[in-house]
This record gives C-alpha cells, sequence and structure tokens, in this order.
C-alpha cells in the first residue's frame, strides 16, 4: 500500500494523485506539486489515504511544498492574464467570423503556451487565427476543440435537480451513457426531460441503473400473463422501485386494476413463452418458446444504435 493524496488543477476535473511526503495536507489546501510541464499549483481534493500499487497511475509525482502567499499571488494574476487572452480571442474569432465558441483559454505552467478550447459544429479552419493570436501574444498558441460535456465542466451551472451540475463537483470523468437506460428506468422519452445541462444524456441516468437491471431480471413485465391472489390477469403497469404491479383480472366486471406485490404474483405467459409448472428441486421453470424473443439485450437490440459514450475530444 502506497500513501498519496488527490489533487485538482481546476474547480472541476480530474483529480490526480500526488506522493504526499512529510506534509501534513488537508481538503483545500494550496499546494506546489510536480508534473509533467514542470511545477504547478493545485488544492487537496480528498486527503491523504492508502492505495494498493496496481491502483497508482505511474509514475507517481511528490508534493513540492505547501503553496506560499507568493505562490497564490502567482496563480492569481495567471487567471488575469488568462481572461485577458480570452477577451482578445474571442475579437479576433469575430473578426474572421469564425463559426466557433470559445470556451476557455489556460497558460502553461511556465508561461511559454496558451490554449484556447473551443466548441464547434464541425471543422474549423482557424490557421489564419493562429498567425493572429500569435503576432499578439508572441508565444506558442493551441487551439483545441472540445465536446459539449467538457463545455459544461468549464462553464460550470445548476442541473434540474437544482445542485450543481456532478461533472463540475466530483464526478473524475464522464461515464458512457446510453438512450436503453432512460428507457429501461421508464422514463419519458423527451429531451428535455432526459438532457442535462451540456445537451446529451444526463450523467445521473447511470447511478441508479444497476438496481432497475436487477429488478427486469426478477420482476414481471407490462403485458405478461399471471395468476395472482384474485385470479388471473394481465401486467399494467410495473413500478420497478417498490416492486409492485399492476394486474387487470381476467372475468372481473370491475375495470379498476389491482395492485400487488411482485412476490405474489406468478407468470403464466410472457411475451409468447408460456411457462411450465416448475418440477421438484429444479432451479428454473421450464420454457416453451412460440418464436418471441425473451432476451431483454435481444429484444432492445435496436436500441444500440442510440448508446451514446461522449469522451474528451482533444
Amino acid at each position: 500500500m502506497t500513501k498519496v493524496v488527490s489533487i485538482r488543477f481546476h474547480e472541476a476535473g480530474k483529480a490526480y494523485h500526488f506522493d504526499p511526503g512529510e506534509f501534513r495536507l488537508h481538503l483545500g489546501d494550496s499546494v506546489i506539486v510536480e508534473t509533467s510541464e514542470g511545477t504547478d499549483m493545485g488544492y487537496v481534493s480528498e486527503e491523504a489515504v492508502d492505495m494498493p500499487e496496481d491502483q497508482i497511475v505511474q509514475p507517481l509525482r511528490s508534493v513540492v511544498r505547501k503553496a506560499t502567499p507568493e505562490d497564490e499571488d502567482k496563480y492569481r494574476l495567471k487567471k488575469e492574464r488568462e481572461q485577458e487572452a480570452y477577451e482578445i480571442c474571442v475579437q479576433k474569432i469575430e473578426a474572421r467570423g469564425l463559426k466557433m465558441n470559445l470556451v476557455n483559454a489556460e497558460f502553461s505552467t511556465d508561461g511559454k503556451k496558451i490554449i484556447f478550447f473551443f466548441t464547434a459544429d464541425g471543422r474549423v479552419d482557424f490557421r489564419e487565427l493562429v498567425k493572429d493570436l500569435a503576432a499578439v501574444f508572441r508565444i506558442r498558441i493551441e487551439l483545441r476543440q472540445i465536446g459539449a460535456r467538457d463545455q459544461a465542466r468549464m462553464v460550470g451551472g445548476l442541473g434540474m435537480c437544482g445542485r450543481e451540475l456532478c461533472c463540475c463537483s466530483f464526478l473524475d470523468g464522464f461515464i458512457p451513457v446510453s438512450i436503453k437506460m432512460a428507457k429501461e428506468q421508464g422514463l419519458s422519452m423527451n429531451p428535455s426531460k432526459i438532457s442535462g445541462a451540456c445537451g446529451r444524456l444526463m450523467c445521473c441516468l447511470k447511478y441508479e441503473q444497476e438496481a432497475y437491471e436487477d429488478a427486469l431480471s426478477r420482476l414481471p413485465r407490462q403485458g405478461d400473463t399471471v395468476m395472482t391472489p384474485k385470479g388471473r390477469g394481465t401486467i399494467m403497469n410495473v413500478d420497478l422501485l417498490k416492486e409492485n404491479v399492476a394486474v387487470r383480472l381476467e372475468y372481473e366486471e370491475n375495470s379498476e386494476n389491482e395492485h400487488f406485490s411482485a412476490e405474489e404474483v406468478e407468470i403464466l405467459l410472457r411475451k409468447g413463452k408460456r411457462y411450465i409448472a416448475k418440477p421438484q428441486g429444479a432451479n428454473k421453470s421450464a420454457v416453451v418458446n412460440s418464436g418471441e424473443s425473451d432476451d431483454p439485450d435481444e429484444s432492445d437490440a435496436s436500441d444500440t444504435e442510440d448508446d451514446i459514450s461522449d469522451e474528451t475530444e482533444e
């Protein structure tokens, strides 16, 4: 086990592991660390913990020292220069009439390079823009196109839940999210209901997906024919979280649905498959196939085209 401390260099984004050495660091402390591009200032996002060697990304660099007031003054000056560079670049983009949206500007640690992050619908010819910026700053210029999720993380904001965006507060990286998850969770397919501030599917769809998948594997489905304590009926609705089902009973004058616990019903017919009584000591019911697939992955094969994997574009 190796002791590591998590350091972030921005308010949002990935946290990196460093060797704290002999320093006793606390959450929020500003520190100077050694990076691949030289020394840089970051802050502690998670205090020192012991971590197995195979989970540590090598090489494990060290914390040089705690940040001094002079270091913090230099950092504030760097941020002011980045804001000035951002405004100048916006003016140059407008002058060139380029269809790109500038998101952020960031100076390198040694001040010899500046990176401009932007979004665009397609490819942009920014060669002349680079020349304009190089003439102003007289250092190396790099323009980097990023995705909508990266833009939301840099800009920040609030989600429809009223809290700060997950990507700005605690997510180290983006998790793949698919439209199939929204369908399995019974959510509306209205894009405005399932999309985040970035316009992509909300990251939080992933958080409870395992619980929904487990429930779907055990519970009846809408349209199944079941036997209930009050007789035979058809599943009209399934509450996956409460594990309750609404059943319309056959030969019942009352048209209202009856509600039962999923444990109280026995599946007789599921999407074209007839369930035969389970033999004594058997683990699963025998099934007679009548032509329709019962495999949830196979029945939802068309959803694979809707899968979205949002990764950082560089």
